[in-house]
């Protein structure tokens, strides 16, 4: 990877690191938009600034990193398993020292908030990730060292490195998400019409969903409907309701046996082509191919 193929520009940690000499071990796009890469850095002393990346980053200690401390916070140093959270409009000066082998996750707003409505029944735009310095999570690290021990170059590592990657971004939204400064939301739906439309999309998955239905379950017009839901969720309606389908098949591939053709059914699909269409433009891969690598 050369500095013009650093994901997310030139602002990015990544491009950072590359200019600051440190050594990128290796490099993945897993899908998504979501990024990860292993670092070797060995330095005597050295400053690094990261200023404004525009994305978010989970940094995880793989070894080393003891001398290596956050000028605001002079004292506090790094060591294995140990994880660093750096929000995209973050700006902080590091001084490092000594060697350190680390791991990145680089991923986008959206990513880290795109489950917000469903996990923490909170609109996408009051959330962010928190500015976290060396803070310590068994569950986020395990998975992170899952991460680095897969084979990026095999297409089914590929595969379940991208399962693994969105876990760990729903354990750090859940341990590492916090009301926005700027935030102060207008407009949108009422949090009880919210509630009542997830609620409503969710058990009816299985069947045709129109706006004229959901605009007579929020008792509001389609046009004013449109225009709050997307700002309450995120997503318009259509691309909300076909997110919540591909999710629903993933986990019914992951952790059940029913037949495709079941599957469909259950997540709205006309048939058990038009999911595997559906299923394989959003996800990379048949729902085969998927089964056989995520599956319990």
């Amino acid at each position: 990877m050369n500095s013009l193929e650093a994901p997310f520009g030139l602002q990015s940690v990544c491009h950072t690191l590359r200019s600051a000499d440190a050594h990128l071990d290796r490099f993945a796009w897993l899908g998504d938009r979501l990024a990860v890469a292993i670092w070797t850095r060995d330095t005597e002393e050295a400053e690094t600034v990261y200023d404004r990346p525009g994305h978010h980053t989970l940094s995880c200690y793989l070894d080393g990193g003891y001398r290596t401390e956050r000028q605001k916070m002079p004292g506090r140093y790094g060591a294995p398993a140990r994880l660093c959270a750096l929000p995209g409009e973050h700006e902080s000066r590091w001084w490092v020292r000594g060697h350190m082998h680390f791991m990145h996750l680089y991923f986008l707003p959206e990513h880290f908030t795109q489950r917000a409505v469903q996990e923490l029944d909170r609109e996408p735009r009051e959330l962010t990730l928190a500015d976290r310095t060396y803070f310590e999570d068994p569950r986020i690290a395990s998975l992170c060292q899952r991460l680095a021990n897969e084979n990026w170059q095999n297409p089914d590592g590929l595969l379940r490195s991208n399962e693994t990657a969105h876990q760990v971004l729903s354990l750090l939204l859940r341990a590492q998400g916090v009301r926005r400064a700027d935030s102060s939301p207008k407009g949108g739906l009422p949090v009880a019409t919210r509630r009542r439309l997830r609620d409503y999309i969710e058990s009816h998955l299985a069947e045709p969903l129109t706006l004229g239905a959901l605009a007579s379950v929020a008792g509001l017009s389609e046009f004013h409907l449109a225009r709050m839901f997307r700002t309450s969720f995120g997503l318009p309606p259509a691309a909300w309701i076909a997110q919540e389908r591909i999710e629903r098949a993933r986990t019914l591939l992951r952790t059940t046996s029913l037949p495709l053709a079941l599957v469909a059914e259950q997540c709205g699909y006309a048939n058990a082509s038009h999911f595997s269409h559906r299923f394989r433009e959003r996800v990379g891969v048949a729902p085969t191919v998927y089964r056989q690598v995520v599956g319990g």
